[in-house]
């Protein structure tokens, strides 16, 4: 069986995004994976934080570079949408360049781009958004969907600064903010926008309560990465995104 090396870059306070996506995965069944990550420092969700840990970028994609993965996710959506918009574009082209530099033709994902991408191919429009953060950055987060051509109909912050509290948030709680918005106008909900919060048990429970599609930044990862190595994004139990169907014809889950 065919397999794969994916690189992540992450912060160092995050265990999360190391758990849900190798998790998700595992449970594909056309090929392995195996992961390999490099870690910034980073422990408070602050503009001044997030700001420190994007200066160490370049020194993480090398390290990651040196196990020759087929991916790099750079897995950290606040640290790229807090900058401002088209912002994941940006790194992910600047990434590409580094690799490039070292002869390293690895393909570059990002978590941001990637809730980007996969909300465009899931074809919602309105969604609702439950993040961790302190409301500022969960504003920015809000902008930086909007300028990507979202309309955003209702959102939450769980302002949680500590990022090593951020992957302490229990399943239930972050099905009680979602359960606190007004979804009647969504047509998808992020129930969590950051790769830190824990979010891939509940997925498909939302969904069957709420009748609309369910993403979060680590199914959207995976999605992400399986699009970029020109796969089947089909994985079960990880709601409609990953439904083991024809991914250009994402349908609402009813």
């Amino acid at each position: 069986m065919t397999k794969h090396r994916i690189g992540l870059i992450v912060p160092s306070s995050n265990v999360t995004v190391e758990t849900e996506i190798p998790e998700l995965l595992s449970r594909y069944s056309k090929c392995d994976f195996t992961f390999h990550s490099s870690r910034m420092r980073m422990h408070t969700v602050s503009p001044e934080g997030l700001a420190a840990m994007n200066a160490q970028r370049e020194r993480c994609v090398m390290e990651v570079a040196d196990a020759s993965p087929d991916v790099i996710l750079y897995a950290c959506l606040v640290a790229l949408m807090a900058v401002g918009p088209g912002e994941h574009s940006r790194v992910e082209g600047l990434v590409g360049e580094q690799l490039a530099s070292g002869d390293s033709n690895s393909l570059v994902r990002s978590s941001a781009g990637a809730l980007v991408e996969a909300l465009q191919a899931s074809g919602a429009k309105r969604i609702a958004v439950v993040t961790p953060y302190m409301k500022p950055l969960a504003e920015a987060v809000m902008k930086y969907l909007r300028a990507e051509g979202f309309d955003v109909v209702a959102w939450c912050a769980l302002e949680v600064e500590d990022n090593a509290d951020v992957a302490r948030i229990p399943s239930s709680r972050v099905l009680d903010a979602a359960r606190s918005l007004d979804l009647s106008s969504a047509d998808a909900l992020v129930i969590s926008a950051c790769v830190q919060m824990p979010s891939l048990a509940v997925i498909d429970q939302a969904e069957s309560e709420f009748g609309l599609p369910v993403l979060s930044a680590a199914t959207a990862g995976a999605f992400s990465i399986l699009r970029g190595l020109g796969l089947p994004t089909e994985i079960p139990d990880a709601g409609s995104l990953l439904a083991p169907r024809h991914d250009t014809n994402f349908q609402r889950s009813v």
